[in-house]
């Protein structure tokens, strides 16, 4: 299983990045698919995908003797879980406590206007 640190180095490297945005927009690709119209060899491809199936964002099946390269997302959304979900449940906790306050505001007036 990758850890942490595997993914956010993985991540932090803008080739890789390119190669996870190709992968989002077509699974099962082969390293030659990669290869074409990458700005480097197949060697430097091949060893970006190395480093992204280590942090298990790229999984592989074979096809025959054919390599197929797809994207796994459950590494980003455990990201997105861990770092970014603490800041939501702050945020909606923040929009809950503003929606009462303006509702007692509200309440408030309303009775004033009745009396």
């Amino acid at each position: 299983m990758a850890s942490m640190t595997d993914i956010f180095h993985a991540l932090a490297d803008e080739s890789r990045r390119l190669l996870l945005d190709r992968l989002f927009e077509k699974g099962g690709q082969s390293l030659n698919d990669l290869c074409e119209g990458f700005p480097m060899s197949r060697q430097g491809v091949a060893k970006h995908l190395g480093i992204l199936e280590k942090a298990n964002l790229v999984s592989v099946h074979w096809q025959g003797r054919t390599k197929l390269h797809y994207l796994n997302p459950v590494p980003l959304g455990d990201i997105v879980h861990r770092w970014v979900g603490k800041f939501e449940d702050a945020r909606i906790a923040a929009l809950t406590e503003f929606k009462d306050q303006i509702e007692a505001e509200q309440k408030t007036k309303e009775e004033k206007r009745r009396a």
